[in-house]
């Protein structure tokens, strides 16, 4: 291991090369804390195709939920919030799954998939509208852009790595152990902070439409209580309900200030 070690540090290139190959994947942040404004960053033509063909093929493979209940609501809060965001060539779209797991998405284009089982714990429109508001947030924030450049350079990382290590069992150890660091710290860490970032253009979102940003806190809150096994927030891509909670609270002047 020790061979490995001194390999690594002979390679004055590659050490210098893997920092900032990983921060320049690193956009800069959607929100404006100083100004107060919010980027939108509209996906490329071809992240929006390949968003629309996911989506179809997801509507094609998952059950889709007729409840008329549970898609009137869904419909009425993505209804409110359109109008206040005006992201360039997005086609909206919002579909209600039949699936117990409390959980929703957004790809690229504007496509907004949200589970049966998260209207469960979003028993208001307000605090569903905090959810599908941070899904949009994803969207115009162009999160999808950046994981694929994030998980790009985490992939060249372990190649270049593994290229310098190349002959003996130890070194491609090590290189595997490098790689899954990498991963950890670099890889996970980044979307938590788009995840953060999205609640909170997601509250801002959610109260130009009109609605209290502190039903966010309160679906988060609702959302904690009903976790029972919860994942290590290091080795998680999002953020636990304390932390989410907690750094809403922090920002629910600013958001109120924008209600309409």
């Amino acid at each position: 291991m020790k061979k490995a070690f001194k390999k690594v540090f002979k390679s004055r290139g590659l050490t210098l090369l893997l920092p900032i190959v990983v921060i320049g994947c690193a956009a800069p942040a959607a929100y404006n804390a100083d100004t107060g404004k919010v980027a939108i960053r509209p996906a490329s033509s071809s992240l929006i195709q390949q968003g629309a063909v996911v989506f179809e093929n997801y509507k094609r493979t998952r059950p889709i939920s007729r409840d008329p209940s549970a898609r009137a609501k869904v419909n009425r809060v993505a209804n409110r919030l359109k109008p206040v965001i005006n992201l360039p060539g997005a086609r909206w779209e919002f579909e209600v799954f039949k699936d117990p797991s409390a959980n929703a998405f957004a790809l690229p284009g504007g496509k907004v998939g949200v589970n049966t089982g998260l209207l469960k714990i979003a028993q208001t429109d307000g605090q569903l509208a905090a959810v599908v508001a941070h899904e949009m947030a994803h969207v115009t924030s162009n999160h999808a852009q950046s994981r694929l450049q994030r998980n790009q350079t985490i992939a060249l990382g372990g190649a270049l790595l593994g290229a310098v290590l190349s002959g003996d069992e130890n070194s491609q150890k090590f290189g595997q152990w490098a790689h899954k660091g990498g991963e950890i710290a670099f890889g996970l860490t980044f979307s938590r902070s788009q995840e953060l970032e999205a609640d909170r253009i997601g509250t801002l979102f959610m109260a130009r439409a009109g609605y209290d940003p502190v039903e966010a806190i309160t679906f988060w809150e609702r959302m904690g209580a009903s976790q029972e096994n919860r994942t290590p927030e290091l080795l998680s891509t999002h953020p636990v309900s304390k932390t989410r909670i907690q750094k809403l609270r922090e920002f629910l002047p600013t958001a109120r200030s924008q209600r309409r």
